[in-house]
């Protein structure tokens, strides 16, 4: 049984919505961040990476930074930038993007929940990365980022949201990107009691994104039970702020591969090596029709692609090939049977020698929201060989979690990213 909860939401004043609007921290570096706030001083960006207010000889771990990140939040609620509900609620968000819509539920779930194993992890996560995240919640008393949760679709949820998206939305505005961000109040005591109670009907719900935030958010909140002996377990750094879609609505993008050689052979030994493991469905030489070329349009509309599970695309010596791994080959293990598990175990291990590719310095990895023009970009300047993969399916994350077992490393790629601002939980009050 899963407790999803409503909460005392902290959330921009209307009108100021899209200013504060921030996409996640981790997109970008100290230089890209401190160039975004420049522009934008509601910027949630200004919280989330707060040594931007700094000089560039400031650690971005430093403690003044953490304390930045408090000051700089309360002091925009002191002064109206952000209001307080009176009464929890939930919110409904909903993003479209490029014609494609995911509505998903704000509310705040158990770290007890998170421990138990209800809500179900798919990637390890990094001390080093948990640790600032750990002192930004601690610091600012406050979940800022929410964890991007899904969940098997429940018809009285969904009955819930249809009605209550007929009414007037709370925020509607489209950002930089062109992402449109709606959201919606869900205040009636019937409603709330539904969606409680439905997801309390759930015996798994899944992070789809955001490992990391998750497990800072549940530390803080161990970390306060162990400064509170006394706690009840109602206390809100009990839980953690999150966004809840239900499955059929997300959409995983491709997580595309790049490297820097090929491993000491020629490109003909190569292909030998990789048609051993794969057959070869098409290719396509672009070298007379767009080598060099800046028109990004030309090179998307020109370049194949894979069309099901099995199959991927490598870009060599400006020629796209469009393979699948040989039938034998492929697996029904949850993990093992990935796409992104066979390029690493047939072609990136075995033939190019990347053993570990978090570490490997020849390999690289593109997001699918980048497009193909960016493996050709790549291959153009720093590598020599891009694989575009067929994305992985939600079913199979949910199939991972399930067994209990992780995702090899760059598996998933979930666009379009959950803004950070627009709700915020504070931990005590």
């Amino acid at each position: 049984m899963a407790t999803i909860k409503p909460f005392l939401g902290i959330r921009p004043a209307k009108g100021k919505e899209k200013d504060i609007a921030a996409l996640p921290y981790d997109v970008y570096n100290r230089a890209e961040a401190k160039e975004v706030v420049s522009d934008k001083p509601l910027s949630f960006l200004r919280i989330d990476r707060a040594e931007t207010n700094f000089s560039d000889d400031v650690d971005t771990y430093d403690e003044r930074v953490y304390q930045k990140a408090h000051d700089l939040l309360w002091e925009m609620v002191e002064r109206g930038d952000f209001v307080k509900e009176e009464k929890p609620v939930y919110y409904i968000y909903e993003l479209t993007m490029e014609g494609r819509t995911q509505t998903g539920i704000v509310a705040c779930a158990s770290i007890d929940d998170y421990e138990n194993n209800v809500i179900k992890k798919h990637e390890n996560t990094r001390a080093d990365k948990e640790a600032d995240r750990i002192h930004h919640v601690d610091s600012c008393n406050a979940q800022t980022g929410p964890i991007f949760l899904a969940y098997r679709n429940r018809s009285d949820i969904d009955e819930v949201v249809t009605r209550t998206m007929k009414g007037e939305a709370l925020y509607d505005f489209t950002a930089e990107d062109g992402v449109r961000h709606r959201a919606f109040v869900i205040r009636d005591e019937k409603d709330i009691s539904t969606i409680e109670n439905s997801f309390s009907g759930c015996n798994e719900i899944y992070i789809a994104d955001g490992h990391h935030r998750a497990a800072s958010a549940v530390k803080v909140g161990l970390k306060r039970r162990k400064e509170h002996p006394d706690y009840t377990g109602e206390e809100e750094f009990n839980f953690f702020l999150s966004v809840l879609f239900p499955e059929e609505e997300l959409k995983i993008l491709d997580y595309n591969r790049v490297v820097k050689d090929l491993n000491g052979y020629e490109t003909s030994e190569f292909l030998t090596e990789v048609e051993k493991v794969a057959d070869l469905i098409k290719s396509k030489d672009l070298s007379k029709d767009i080598i060099g070329s800046k028109d990004t349009k030309v090179i998307e509309k020109e370049a194949l692609r894979p069309k099901q599970k099995g199959e991927f695309v490598m870009l060599l010596n400006n020629t796209w090939f469009l393979y699948r791994f040989k039938e034998e080959l492929l697996s029904t293990d949850p993990v093992d049977g990935l796409d992104v598990a066979l390029m690493q175990n047939l072609i990136l291990e075995p033939i190019l020698g990347i053993k570990d590719p978090k570490t490997d310095q020849r390999i690289d990895f593109v997001g699918g929201i980048r497009g193909y023009k960016e493996l050709w970009k790549r291959c153009e300047t720093d590598c020599v060989v891009a694989f575009g993969m067929y994305p992985t399916q939600i079913s199979e994350l949910f199939a991972v979690a399930d067994a209990g077992r992780l995702m090899p490393p760059k598996s998933t790629w979930f666009e379009p990213k959950l803004r950070s601002g627009l709700f915020i939980h504070e931990l005590d009050k």
